[in-house]
Order: C-alpha cells, then structure tokens, then sequence
C-alpha cells in the first residue's frame, strides 16, 4: 500500500469536528513562522478563516496501515536512537524533535553514522559539529522524516545504523575542572621589560570551562630553569594540566619546544595545521597534557588552543590523527 492512499482528503468547510493529522505551520514573512495549529487540534468553525489564509483548502484524516509510520513517531524513534548521555528530546513540533543538551559539556557526534543515516532516503538528521562547547538547553540534533507517512522499515535502517558502534551516536561529556599550571618564559617578562599578557588570556578560558590556573610562574630563556618549572607543577602541585607560553617560535632564542621534551614529554605535534596557532605544541607527562601555547593566543579569540582545550577538559587524550584533521577547516581569520 502507498502512503497517499492512507490519506483521505477533506474540504476545509467540511472538516469542523475533525481531528488534525499533523502541525500546520504559518509564515508571515519577517515577523512569524511557527504552528497555528497543533497535531490533534479539533477543528472549529472559527479555525476555517485562519486555515484559510495559510493556503489550507483541505485537510486529510490519516488511517494508517501496519508498516508505516506517522511522521512524529519516526522522528521521536530516531531521536531515541541517536540519543546518548546528559541529553533531553523536546517533543514533536512541525514534525521535528530536537535533542539539547542537558549540561555545559563537549558535543560528540560520530558523523560517519550521521552520514550513514543521511544516504536513506527520505529522512533526517540535522547536527551541529562534533567537539563543539554546549550550554544546557542548546540543540546539538534534530530529527524528521520528509513524508507525513514513512515505511517503519525506513526507520528500523536508522535504529540500526545508529547501533552499529559501541559509542552513542550523540552525547555531552562533562568538564572536569583540571588544575593548571602555567610556566610563562621570555627574559623580557621574566626581568620586568614588558608585562606578562598570557596570563590572563589563558585564565579566563580555562574558567570559561570549568577550571582554574593553580599558579602562573615565570621563567627565563633557560632550559633548565624552564624544566624545573615543569617539574614542579608535575611532581609538587600535582597539576593536571601544564601550559608553557611564550618562545615557540623558531628563532634560535627560543627554548621552548626543546625544554617541553627534554622534561620528559612524550610530544603528539610540534606544529598544527591550523591558521592561527600553528606553532602549538602538545605532548604527555605520562597522564598529564602539556601544551607549548604560540604568541597568537594572546590576541586572536580563536586559535588551535581553543579546539583542544576542550576536549583535554572533556578527558580525551589528544592523538596525531586529531590534529592531522585541525587542517580542513582550520583557516580563521587570515
């Protein structure tokens, strides 16, 4: 049986007392688009003018037969397959649900399913990007089908592609609240030349996610001096996060990167492919990460530090092929 033929099509004049099948949108171009009217509504005599001017002539009753599906249980069924942790559905409207966030967190959205759900045809799934921050409340996917009426077995291949991996399709991890330290290098600040602009960049972000700096401590051009401060915060503060600024350049002077391994790091990249902020270093002391942040963090808002904080706060372990990725993509502002 085709769907059309569940339809049954109804003069509006003729439809008082019926029950609406699905949402009637109204658009009035720029001041509204929403529903006039809700699924379930029972039409009155005084609706007719209202239906009227939206361009509704007629409406259509819906008897469905087994197999198929109307289009608010399909999309209440994917959003159910698609849905992880610390999220929430909204219910039904126009035909659509959306899946918000129920904390401040980190999106994570495997887009080889949502691809995978997207090549069937006839349905949706709309998504924000993988790694991005969230609010609570903040849509991160939407679900609908196109037809009023869809085959179930539509549906099933979308169960069953959003429960082919381990993971969820879509969830929100937490933020841990990390304990940094910040080594802050360069004779000019550590004697006094100029002041120090790192610090209070690098603070507000880590706040804006739910940590804090522990300590800001400044070093000169000198290797060993920067290694004891590495050292400190590793092995006395315990910290949970060391970021070096400063001196990641490639002028002879600049000690950095070198000091970053020769404490002990395990280095992921020296070098991202991501414009601004390719200077950045990001390496491990064991469990704890360590970053060597380049000049442009002080004084562009978006940079590669602010793609991967997030997500060493969210508890991943940041891996080669993470910033391989930074590339496509990565060009802001230059």
């Amino acid at each position: 049986m085709k769907p059309d033929s569940m339809l049954r099509e109804v003069r509006v004049e003729e439809a008082v007392g019926m029950v609406l099948a699905h949402d009637l949108t109204q658009i009035i171009p720029g001041q509204f688009k929403g529903r006039l009217f809700k699924k379930g509504h029972v039409i009155r005599e005084e609706d007719i003018p209202a239906l009227l001017s939206i361009g509704k002539e007629h409406i259509y009753t819906i008897r469905l037969e087994a197999g198929f599906l109307h289009e608010d249980e399909a999309a209440l069924r994917m959003a159910l397959a698609a849905k992880g942790p610390n999220i929430e559905l909204t219910e039904p409207h126009e035909g659509k649900i959306s899946l918000k966030s129920t904390i401040h967190g980190l999106a994570k959205i495997d887009k080889a399913r949502i691809d995978a759900v997207n090549a069937l045809d006839q349905v949706v799934m709309s998504t924000i990007k993988t790694h991005t921050v969230v609010k609570p409340g903040q849509a991160l996917l939407g679900t609908r089908v196109i037809p009023l009426i869809i085959e179930e077995e539509r549906i099933v291949q979308v169960e069953r592609t959003a429960a082919s991996a381990a993971e969820p399709l879509a969830e929100v991890k937490p933020f841990r609240p990390l304990r940094a330290g910040i080594v802050t290098t360069g004779a000019e600040v550590f004697k006094g030349r100029i002041q120090d602009k790192f610090g209070p960049v690098v603070r507000e972000k880590l706040a804006a996610l739910g940590s804090e700096v522990i300590d800001q401590r400044l070093a000169p051009d000198d290797s060993e001096v920067i290694v004891q401060e590495i050292h400190r915060f590793l092995h006395e503060d315990r910290a949970d996060l060391i970021l070096v600024t400063g001196g990641m350049s490639v002028d002879p002077d600049d000690r950095t990167p070198g000091a970053i391994k020769r404490a002990g790091a395990e280095i992921v990249s020296y070098g991202t492919p991501m414009l601004p902020g390719s200077m950045l270093l990001i390496g491990y002391l064991g469990d704890v990460p360590i970053m060597g942040l380049p000049g442009r963090v002080m004084h562009d808002p978006y940079t590669s530090f602010d793609v991967l904080l997030p997500r060493i706060c969210a508890g991943e372990r940041i891996v080669r092929s993470d910033i391989t990725e930074m590339g496509y993509g990565g060009l802001y502002n230059c």
